[in-house]
């Protein structure tokens, strides 16, 4: 149910790069700090009362919050101006593509975490599937009628690298969080509603064009309502159950689906090298979610220890008889 809810939260985010398509006279911090922003505050206020009665153990890992939030408050800027620069497809995939390495170091870092061998093929094919994705788009960016110059790509993704870490590190903040007793609400809705507060000062000063049209107004309340409120809580269920280098592996299907979205919505083409990279992306999925085949312990006998291993894989009968 972890992976569910992080799978479901990574589709409504794909969404994110076809609604902002809607609304281009709207600039990519405006588009940022209003999704965001306005969304991490409606998490905050629908929390409140469990923040309030969680406030202790809150304050007890203040550090922690205080890190989440300046990573809230950073990730949209740098996410939406990666997409601005370099492209939705390449912004997103550098941006999602880059956060399980990232999540991955901290967790090693700081909490000795030791990777797995299932997390390192999934992750492998996850991101090999992105790099393919992205070289696929860059180079129809590169031939279609809206080429951007190197020098914008370059930027675009070094910010996609700055919004993949911030991603990663709110991420560890919130993991870390409820894995210290906090509940999930209590824990995203104190990260994000104080990252929030941090994206106010820019909405209230970019933020002009989203009321010059319905569109644009309509663009602006679908984005902190369902990829940024709906998806963060789903999110936060998802990181209550599975560790936040998993979360944001899984989170690798939102490029895919920006991808496929752009193609049967915003009306652009997929090369095969994409759909190729789309494919290794599905395949890390079903690496990462399929569940390991456990064989129930069998019942031990007379008080005896149970001699079956691990693994499910039991001892012969006469080994059994040898215990006795």
């Amino acid at each position: 149910m972890g992976s569910l809810c992080v799978l479901l939260a990574s589709v409504l985010w794909g969404t994110t790069g076809t609604a902002a398509t809607f609304a281009p006279a709207v600039g990519p911090l405006a588009i940022g700090a209003a999704a965001m922003g306005l969304g991490g505050l409606l998490q905050a206020l629908m929390a409140a009362p469990r923040i309030a009665r969680e406030a202790t153990a809150l304050r007890a890992q203040r550090g922690v919050v205080v890190l989440g939030a300046l990573s809230v408050g950073a990730y949209p800027l740098a996410f939406y101006s990666s997409m601005h620069l370099a492209g939705v497809a390449a912004g997103t995939v550098v941006s999602i593509g880059s956060a399980p390495l990232a999540s991955a170091v901290i967790e090693r870092v700081v909490d000795k975490r030791r990777l797995t061998r299932r997390w390192m093929i999934g992750a492998s094919l996850g991101l090999s599937g992105t790099v393919l994705l992205c070289v696929a788009e860059a180079a129809r960016a590169h031939d279609g009628p809206g080429a951007r110059s190197a020098q914008s790509i370059v930027l675009g993704v070094g910010l996609g690298l700055v919004a993949g870490f911030t991603y990663a590190l709110y991420s560890w903040a919130a993991h870390r969080l409820i894995s210290h007793g906090v509940t999930s609400g209590a824990a995203m809705g104190t990260v994000f509603g104080l990252g929030g507060l941090l994206l106010l000062p820019v909405l209230l000063t970019t933020g002009a064009p989203l009321l010059d049209s319905w569109s644009n107004a309509a663009v602006g309340a679908y984005m902190a309502l369902v990829p940024m409120f709906l998806g963060y809580v789903l999110f936060g269920w998802g990181l209550a159950h599975v560790p936040a280098s998993t979360a944001t592996t899984l989170s690798l299907l939102e490029p895919a689906v920006a991808a496929v979205l752009a193609v049967l919505v915003v009306g652009e083409r997929l090369p095969p090298l994409g759909w190729s990279g789309i494919a290794l992306v599905v395949g890390c999925l079903a690496v990462l979610t399929t569940p390991t085949r456990t064989t129930a312990p069998t019942r031990p006998v007379s008080g005896l220890p149970d001699v079956t291993s691990v693994e499910g894989e039991g001892v012969d009968e006469n080994d059994r008889q040898r215990r006795r």
